[in-house]
């Protein structure tokens, strides 16, 4: 049964399927682009024009008429629908470390739960770049999300069993290792991960900005006395050389607190001094157990600094900087995780894009807690 025949079969005006359905409907016939245009399949997105926009990362979040979470509720907006950020508010959120608000045209969200974006369409190729495993390129996202077509089915990733629609979305980085054009002249590029399950996918070329090797130069690279100092309880990051503070962030770490509030020991990021000793320009990050794991693809910016997997990485799926968010790596911003990336050590090449050294390792991270 091909996709063309599912689609025959299915009257979208009479069902009113939703876009997630259509595709659930269809996905058996999405494993190539040799006959089917896969333009066709979904209609055009269009985003706001606003040079800032922000994605709801939550299943549901409450516009306010006021920044204030005891004000009235204008409506209600579902995840991954993009806003106009026209600006960023202090307003009352209680119980919460994080009092920030964004105002939109139709009222309040609170900001932890909206990941600041931007929508940039870019050139598109003709040809991939040499590179040590032959053509293909790092690329990053750059419009609030871009639908993905598994080319390869049947699915292997965990996070592809619950979610037949998948995306990528703002500053996630993948590599690309092959380009397409289909009937209708729509470039497409075949998108997978170097450390990943082995799912490959199509995606619309417009939507992926190829990284340079300059953008990941080392920052001061001639500075040996290095640290980095991960504060939980003020969430904070903070890089020294010698005595002198050279960047600060605002951090997520490990949740240290169970569903009921009680302090447990469980998936906290550890407290102590460890080195740096494994850095990657994207990885595929899993873990956890049944019901309480996750399993995220295209993680960027990712420095290792503890053998059982916990890291400082670029975070896409919230905006709650500030406060304990993650099962014990430490969320950062995509922009500040970039910049840690390149201070530290070891220095990655951008080609393969992947280091790992032995021990006594690269730049310290000290988890304190007081």
């Amino acid at each position: 049964m091909n996709l063309l025949n599912v689609i025959n079969s299915i009257n979208v005006d009479e069902y009113k399927l939703s876009r997630r359905k259509f595709v659930k409907n269809s996905v058996i016939g999405l494993s190539s682009l040799a006959t089917i245009p896969l333009g066709r399949l979904l209609p055009e997105i269009q985003f706001s024009e606003n040079e800032r926009l922000g994605r709801v990362t939550v299943g549901m979040a409450e516009v306010k008429i006021k920044p204030d979470e005891e004000s009235r509720t204008v409506n209600k907006v579902y995840e991954d629908a993009v806003l106009p950020w026209l600006k960023e508010v202090v307003g009352n959120r209680p119980f919460r470390h994080n009092q920030r608000w964004v105002e939109t045209p139709e009222g309040y969200i609170w900001a932890p739960y909206l990941q600041p974006v931007r929508n940039k369409s870019n050139s598109v190729l003709d040809s991939l770049p040499q590179s040590s495993l032959g053509e293909g390129m790092w690329a990053e996202v750059t419009v609030p999300y871009v639908d993905l077509f598994l080319n390869n089915l049947p699915a292997r990733s965990p996070w592809l069993q619950e979610d037949l629609t998948p995306r990528l979305y703002y500053t996630q980085v993948v590599w690309i290792d092959h380009i397409k054009i289909d009937e209708q002249g729509l470039v497409w590029y075949q998108v997978n991960e170097r450390y990943g399950y082995g799912d490959v996918f199509w995606a619309k070329a417009e939507a992926f900005r190829p990284l340079t090797a300059e953008e990941i130069t080392p920052i001061t690279p001639d500075v040996e006395n290095k640290k980095i100092v991960v504060h939980i309880g003020y969430q904070t990051l903070s890089c020294f050389e010698g005595n002198s503070e050279v960047f600060f962030a605002p951090i997520s770490t490990g949740i240290r607190s169970d569903m009921y509030g009680n302090r447990t020991e469980q998936w906290e990021t550890p407290l102590g001094l460890r080195p740096i000793w494994r850095k990657l320009i994207s990885v595929h990050m899993s873990g956890g157990t049944t019901g309480g794991g996750y399993d995220l693809p295209a993680v960027s910016w990712t420095s290792l600094f503890e053998g059982n997997g916990v890291a400082i990485h670029s975070t896409f799926w919230h905006n709650n900087f500030g406060e304990e968010m993650s099962h014990g790596c430490v969320n950062a911003m995509p922009e500040d995780a970039k910049w840690i990336f390149r201070w530290t050590n070891p220095m990655v090449s951008f080609d393969p894009g992947d280091i790992t050294v032995g021990m006594p390792g690269g730049t310290l991270v000290e988890v304190v807690e007081d």
